[in-house]
């Protein structure tokens, strides 16, 4: 009973903070740019306006368009209840580690490229395409971020026990290690959540586009279903990063006052990293199509040194 009333509650803690999250971002990075820019709430009153609106289906259109939305949202849901938000175990971590929170991750972007084929337009092609082209080394470069914690998480992949390894006191912040994977992570954010330098979700230029080329056919209720998604896979990536590698004010115990302070810590972490990414937006401009794979090379260059020096700095 217990940990089903874990599981609802964090469902619907993803499902209510990931469009805050992405607010803030929208928000801040317009004041960099001297602009008034959308309230922090938009991303809430775009899902209900999306909700309520009827959707336009081609008629060329098969069963998996129809499921993709679903099956995205579902399938990122699943990844953040393996991950630890506000307390030191997460709902489902007895259920798959690090490979299934990757695995279900990667299940949700080739269903979302199949949805871009599948009504045969251009334009969703040439996103599906990018959009595989992409995680064909960022998913690489993410598996071996995450293994390199778990080499000091007495190599364990759950999830979970790496949270309670990083909050030992063998746990060295300044590792070598753990910085350079959190450099290669913080790379993999962008390219994940198609952000600058590597996708621009203000745009619809039909050179540029990534994400946006593949959801292009989508309306009304698919399109709030997975705009919702991409804001909480955006909030899971988030956390992996904030959580693993600056494991403070974590819950250990289960009591009400606890998750509230454990809750303002991971608020902070959050609106911190947050802040960086508007940061790295307003300063950097997109890169062409052609030099993201050598941004993307570089990360997986960074998390295979930080996978070495484990070895060598023990």
């Amino acid at each position: 009973m217990n940990r089903v009333l874990a599981i609802i509650l964090q469902t619907l803690l993803l499902l209510a903070l990931a469009p805050l999250i992405s607010g803030c971002i929208r928000n801040w990075k317009a004041k960099l740019q001297n602009r008034c820019g959308p309230p922090v709430w938009q991303p809430y009153f775009d899902l209900v306006k999306f909700l309520r609106k009827d959707m336009v289906i081609s008629e060329h259109a098969s069963w998996i368009f129809r499921a993709t939305p679903y099956v995205l949202l579902i399938s990122t849901l699943l990844a953040g209840l393996m991950m630890p938000l506000i307390s030191v175990s997460a709902p489902l971590s007895l259920f798959g580690g690090a490979l299934a929170f990757v695995g279900l991750l990667a299940l949700g972007r080739f269903f979302l490229a199949l949805g871009g084929l599948d009504v045969a337009s251009t334009f969703g092609g040439m996103g599906s395409s990018r959009e595989m082209t992409i995680a064909a080394i960022a998913e690489p470069a993410l598996m071996l971020a995450v293994f390199t914690v778990a080499i000091t998480a007495d190599k364990s992949t759950n999830l979970s026990q790496m949270l309670l390894a990083a909050q030992g006191p063998t746990w060295k912040l300044l590792n070598p290690a753990h910085v350079l994977a959190f450099a290669a992570l913080f790379i993999v954010l962008l390219a994940e959540t198609g952000r600058i330098p590597v996708d621009n979700p203000a745009t619809h230029l039909e050179l540029t586009m990534i994400h946006e080329a593949m959801i292009l056919e989508y309306s009304g209720r698919y399109l709030a279903l997975i705009e919702w998604s991409a804001s909480v896979k955006q909030l899971v990536l988030m956390a992996l990063l904030v959580n693993i590698f600056f494991p403070v004010g974590m819950a250990a115990e289960l009591t009400p006052a606890a998750l509230g302070l454990s809750f303002l810590w991971f608020m902070a972490k959050l609106l911190a990293l947050a802040g960086a990414i508007v940061l790295v937006e307003t300063t950097n401009a997109k890169l062409r199509l052609f030099r993201v794979p050598d941004l993307l090379s570089a990360a997986f260059v960074l998390a295979a040194m930080a996978l070495l020096s484990t070895f060598l700095f023990q």
